[in-house]
């Protein structure tokens, strides 16, 4: 399985992040359905495709994203992207903002060498090269977590981690390194939703404030006590705070003007 597609109502595309796939959305997917049609595929090198070689350009992934769009005959949809998923998913609301309602961009930023990350990228590649993902891949699951490794959905992160081939480690770590959208988050026309974990050690807060105050039409959501994976950690109130979002009156402003 590497594509869900699932529920009734307004379309939402959900776009997982760096060596996850699908069913890291799997605490969302069963409650979004009942409101909305409810996409979800694996990115190429990841969960299902992890036999594939990863991409290495957040603009490939992008690509890829919307050609998947095109063949299920999705038009307009409402977007939510995860981590590198988030970048994936400006790259999208930029190259096709007229298909764009409702954005949501989760635990994510607009500068891909990720300042302020536990190492920099340079050297998770380096050690990747050197003795392979196991210990990296480790060691950069375990931040995610407000409680490391003792949070039950870490062994299940790992699990999907330790699929994902060392090139597709690399390429996803140089689409990262090789990608930014500052200087264009003004061409995003969605209404969107930044949100953000306060304990988050992968995006820092000026990378949250830069979303915040760059896209035009955007609201700000901050969940305390939460770490990276805040869907996981925290499911009900990030649930919640989506759906009030995607479903509020702007959002429903947007939708029937892009769907019109």
């Amino acid at each position: 399985m590497n594509c869900i597609r699932v529920g009734t109502g307004p379309t939402l595309v959900l776009v997982h992040g760096f060596l996850s796939s699908l069913t890291y959305w799997e605490k969302q997917i069963e409650l979004f359905s009942t409101r909305f049609d409810v996409v979800a595929f694996d990115l190429p090198g990841y969960g299902g495709k992890a036999k594939e070689t990863g991409l290495d350009s957040v603009e490939g992934f992008a690509d890829f994203v919307l050609g998947k769009l095109d063949e299920l005959g999705i038009d307009c949809f409402h977007l939510m992207g995860h981590s590198m998923g988030g970048m994936i998913a400006q790259e999208v609301a930029i190259k096709a903002k007229d298909r764009v309602m409702g954005l949501v961009l989760y635990a994510t930023g607009p500068n891909g060498r990720l300042p302020g990350r536990f190492e920099s990228l340079e050297d998770s590649m380096a050690r990747a090269e050197k003795e392979g993902t196991e210990q990296v891949a480790r060691d950069t699951v375990r931040t995610w977590f407000s409680e490391g490794e003792e949070d039950p959905d870490f062994v299940g992160g790992m699990a999907l981690a330790e699929r994902v081939s060392t090139q597709t480690y690399i390429n996803g770590l140089r689409a990262m390194a090789g990608w930014k959208s500052l200087g264009r988050l003004d061409q995003i026309e969605a209404k969107t939703l930044v949100l953000w974990p306060d304990s988050d050690r992968s995006y820092m807060w000026e990378q949250t404030e830069t979303l915040w105050r760059g896209i035009k039409d955007t609201n700000l959501a901050v969940v305390p006590l939460a770490a990276h994976n805040t869907h996981l950690e925290k499911a009900r109130i990030f649930n919640l705070l989506v759906i009030e979002f995607l479903q509020s009156d702007k959002v429903k402003q947007r939708q029937l003007a892009v769907t019109t």
